[in-house]
């Protein structure tokens, strides 16, 4: 799911926080892959709403080894690489509900686009 120059956009490029989300979803499928490595912030800040994004229909990689409070990880992430973990783990998680409210909105709008068969 990486993204390079050559490549098309991604359907969700344009919603807002789609940069964290996307790079969460690839760091999740190498984890996920076995092709090791850590649990970056982005991996963990996905984990944190993987439930609700897969109920608006995101695919979201099962990566073994993911902690069992990624709320707690990415807090604890964020305050290794700066003094003011608060305030970032908190623009973090807004722009995640940002990226889950878009999404929602979309499934709504493919939902209510899509005619379903009469029985």
């Amino acid at each position: 799911m990486a993204l390079t120059q050559d490549s098309p956009p991604h359907p969700l490029t344009d919603l807002p926080g789609a940069d964290l989300v996307l790079a969460g979803l690839d760091a999740l499928q190498t984890l996920a892959e076995g092709k090791g490595g850590a649990f970056s912030q982005e991996a963990l800040l996905v984990a944190i709403g993987a439930r609700r994004l897969r109920a608006a229909g995101l695919t979201v990689p099962e990566a073994p080894g993911c902690p069992a409070q990624p709320e707690l990880a990415l807090y604890q992430a964020i305050a290794e690489t700066t003094t003011d973990a608060h305030s970032r783990y908190n623009a973090l998680i807004r722009r995640l509900v940002s990226f889950e409210r878009a999404l929602e909105a979309r499934s709504r709008q493919i939902a209510l686009a899509t005619p379903t068969a009469l029985n």
